[in-house]
């Protein structure tokens, strides 16, 4: 199994929003969504965690080549 990766690491190896990775990743195969379901009175809370290898096959998908991902190391959290 490849690691599991945050919506803010994949959105630090794109470049992008994290509400652009969610609404690019949260639907694919293979990423699990451990948030809460939307109610009348509550939005949808999305918590996803999205496997390196996802990622990986999502560019390769977009680019045309194999990609291999480095994903910067997170600072040490108290």
């Amino acid at each position: 199994m490849s690691e599991l990766l945050t919506v803010a690491d994949v959105a630090s190896v794109l470049k992008c929003s994290a509400d652009a990775v969610v609404k690019r990743f949260a639907k694919l195969a293979g990423v699990i969504d451990l948030g809460k379901a939307e109610t009348r009175n509550r939005r949808q809370y999305r918590v996803l965690r999205i496997p390196r290898a996802v990622v990986e096959k999502y560019l390769a998908d977009k680019s045309g080549r194999p990609i291999q991902i480095q994903v910067p190391e997170r600072a040490e959290r108290r």
